[in-house]
């Protein structure tokens, strides 16, 4: 089958990706370039980023390649920002040992992020599958990269266990969706739906039981998000940045246009109560566990469970600005969360580990990077002016909005909770000492990762007090997919 051009100027970033892995495949086998093939990645992917700017801006939407994808403003969006993630990624792992000299893992991570790219159009429940597939498989490699440390072969294992399990509900849920409407394209689904004489029981088993716990899984929404902690402290650092940032808006990305493309709120009246329980629920389990918590990267795990929670209040609004919400609050935690994690790469990187009390003193041993680690947690708890409050307010504005004035209570109360101990790794950072010995050995971040994790920092400030432009892309993304 011939694509049209248009449909291929559509597909141009997915085309220009798959071209970039198969250059780095190339380089690696012939050069073995080491370490510079981090930089072939890193510059392809801001080639990729500035011509999928400039040459495939989407219009009106409209469905490509038969129907199986939709190229509107909303899939765009996410498409740009999986790209930002991977970009930063490459960045952050070049001077990892181990990881940044290895083709291997540049090349699981581009496939990971053209499928992400391809959840994020997917407008029909088989290309749904295929996307989520495509995207998760390199994953489950990239967290037991590292075949001698036993916490990464665990992770990887956990990860492809429970993965393959979430991935064998989803397609269960998907094939008996199929067959209670008889149709895979979204719009037909729902026309489906609702002129379905079916018992309502069936349906909600369906969806509610098999294809929103495979979504939930991607998320790490509760009661599904067990294997978020082990995997995120097992990985690699570097992976677990991007496992806890674009695997996520790449989960979230699926779920908002199923949900509200599929299998709308307005038309399943029950659908918005089971997913404003799972909210509460993901706020609530997710802050409490993460108190306990002496390990950075896990509780930054439990961390990235709750904003979860948070995230899927705009999910639940079902409105304009709901999805708007959903959106800016996913670009923000995205920047913020791989500050976070970046910070531990650098402190891993100089010899230190993951563990909180490894920050003691960290404002003398290296003030700039206590200092991004302080703008990064500090945006995570929703303090102003960093951008993390100005998400925070907008999701819960959007759930008043739609009358859901309790659950924008509870998340009041969750982001209390969550600013205790995000203060509590700042205090070790700013106010508890270490040894004189340790003293003496200042940490000394790479160019590449001060550079790189500066200029986030700079934007998550920046999105903080200028957010009408940033705001904008959302409401973009939000026209393509409600309207308004």
């Amino acid at each position: 089958m011939t694509l049209p051009m248009s449909d291929l100027q559509a597909l141009f970033p997915e085309l220009a990706l798959l071209g970039l892995l198969f250059v780095v495949l190339v380089v690696d086998l012939i050069w073995r370039p080491g370490r510079r093939l981090g930089w072939w990645t890193a510059i392809g992917l801001v080639v990729v980023l500035a011509l999928s700017l400039t040459q495939a801006l989407p219009g009106e939407g409209r469905t490509i390649w038969g129907g199986m994808l939709r190229h509107d403003g909303y899939g765009f969006v996410f498409r740009m920002l999986f790209l930002v993630g991977a970009l930063v990624t490459t960045l952050l792992a070049m001077d990892v040992k181990d990881l940044g000299d290895k083709g291997a893992f540049y090349l699981l991570l581009l496939t990971s992020t053209l499928g992400m790219m391809l959840m994020a159009m997917a407008n029909n429940i088989i290309m749904v599958f295929l996307a989520v597939e495509t995207a998760s498989i390199p994953l489950y490699v990239m967290a037991a990269f590292y075949p001698k440390d036993k916490a990464s072969t665990e992770a990887g294992f956990k990860y492809m266990l429970f993965g393959a399990l979430a991935s064998a509900v989803l397609v269960y849920g998907l094939t008996l969706l199929y067959g209670l409407t008889g149709a895979t394209d979204f719009a037909a689904v729902v026309e489906a739906l609702q002129a379905a004489t079916r018992p309502v029981w069936m349906t909600m088993a369906a969806v509610l039981l098999l294809v929103l716990a495979g979504f939930a899984f991607k998320v790490s929404a509760v009661p599904f998000h067990f294997w978020a902690p082990d995997v995120y402290t097992g990985a690699p650092t570097p992976i677990a940045a991007y496992l806890s940032t674009a695997s996520k808006a790449a989960g979230f990305a699926v779920l908002l246009r199923f949900v509200l493309a599929a299998l709308p709120v307005s038309a399943l009246p029950w659908w918005g109560a089971f997913l404003a329980a799972m909210a509460a629920a993901t706020m609530t389990v997710a802050n409490f566990l993460a108190l306990a918590q002496r390990n950075l990267k896990r509780l930054l795990a439990y961390s990235s469970i709750a904003h979860a929670g948070y995230i899927l209040i705009g999910v639940v609004a079902a409105s304009h600005l709901g999805v708007t919400a959903a959106v800016f609050y996913l670009v923000v935690y995205l920047l913020t969360n791989l500050v976070a994690f970046g910070v531990i790469v650098a402190l891993e990187s100089a010899g230190g580990t993951s563990e909180i009390r490894s920050l003691a003193g960290l404002y003398k041993r290296s003030p700039l990077l206590a200092l991004f680690l302080m703008t990064a947690f500090l945006s995570l708890a929703g303090v102003p002016p960093f951008s993390g409050f100005v998400a925070k307010v907008w999701v819960f504005v959007a759930a008043v909005e739609a009358g859901l004035i309790w659950l924008a209570v509870v998340g009041v109360l969750n982001a209390i909770v969550g600013l205790y101990y995000y203060l509590v790794v700042l205090k070790w950072a700013y106010v508890y000492d270490t040894p004189e010995e340790e003293m003496a050995r200042p940490v000394v971040v790479p160019k590449v990762q001060a550079v790189v994790l500066g200029v986030l920092s700079v934007l998550i400030v920046v999105m903080g007090l200028v957010f009408a432009p940033w705001f904008a892309w959302g409401e973009w993304a939000a026209r393509a997919l409600v309207g308004g």
